[in-house]
């Protein structure tokens, strides 16, 4: 088929792949425009557009798509299909309109569950015990088309880094096969029942309360790993925990207080034990190496 692959970042770049893998005719790569990254602020590409020109494809990356010569462009592709996975920018009815089968998405959890931005941190927030990658056939609404697969996956003690790597392989097999065999699935509309929307991350969710359960923070911690990551202060410095352990502790300390030499942090119900943090500009670090150079002693209080 005739494709046009719409994608952003590393959770696309397994997708772009699957397509050419499987001998698909990719017209063009749509994605982000390439941003500022890194000290010197340089102008760099997003994994999509690297792996796409490493590939040898077209790339396109419009600011936006409600332009009608950027319509105009796309509909000029004569494409079979659009295929669109974390792609970052809102499709217009004359882009959904253009392909002859319309365009289909790779969406990071089991619709109708966690719509929206950030679903594989939502999930990981709420407890959930299992998430998956849906293929829908993509509408004016925020991820309510009809579904045509799904596949799910235990979530486990995975971080939002582990979660995203998996759910990236899966949803680009679950599109390799939907792709292959298209005319035998039904597209099926998505319950009315269980919906809910995974709001964007805001940086201030970061941030560690001691005075909730063990758990939570523990969900927390994995859901911002890698990103934003989450973070407790001491000696007006952010030190960003990225692994930690459950530890039962029966209310030996107050929420927040330091119970021993190896950062046990008592929380409302149970505690957390660090095992992989990181300094401000520095790399991570197991928490024994932290404390050899950055001393947190029993009893301290965090915040």
């Amino acid at each position: 088929m005739r494709i046009a692959f719409m994608g952003t970042p590393d959770f696309a770049v397994p997708t772009l792949e699957a397509l050419v893998t499987a001998g698909h005719d990719v017209a063009a790569v749509y994605c982000q425009p390439p941003r500022p990254a890194g000290r010197g602020k340089m102008l760099m590409p997003t994994p999509v557009h690297a792996r796409a020109e490493a590939l040898g494809l077209p790339v396109r990356h419009p600011v936006s798509l409600r332009d009608s010569t950027e319509q105009a462009a796309f509909a000029a592709l004569d494409l079979d299909i659009a295929v669109v996975a974390a792609y970052g920018l809102i499709l217009p009815p004359a882009i959904l309109e253009a392909p002859r089968r319309g365009c289909l998405n790779v969406h990071a959890s089991l619709l109708p569950r966690w719509r929206g931005a950030a679903p594989i941190q939502r999930a990981i927030l709420e407890g959930d015990f299992v998430t998956g990658v849906t293929i829908m056939r993509m509408e004016k609404g925020l991820d309510t088309g009809p579904m045509l697969a799904t596949a799910d996956t235990p979530v486990d003690r995975k971080t939002a880094g582990d979660l995203t790597a998996e759910l990236a392989r899966s949803g680009a097999a679950l599109m390799a096969k939907v792709l292959a065999g298209l005319d035998g699935y039904v597209a099926r509309p998505q319950p009315e029942s269980g919906v809910t929307y995974a709001r964007k991350i805001d940086k201030t969710e970061a941030r560690i309360d001691f005075r909730r359960a063990a758990g939570q923070v523990d969900r927390q911690i994995r859901a911002f790993n890698p990103a934003p990551g989450a973070w407790f202060e001491h000696g007006g410095e952010r030190i960003r925990i990225l692994a930690c352990d459950l530890v039962d502790t029966a209310g030996l300390g107050a929420p927040g207080e330091v119970l021993d030499e190896q950062l046990t942090i008592e929380c409302l119900a149970g505690a957390i034990r660090p095992t992989r943090v990181q300094r401000a500009g520095r790399a991570a670090m197991t928490t024994s190496e932290l404390l050899r150079g950055f001393a947190i002693a029993p009893g301290t209080h965090l915040v």
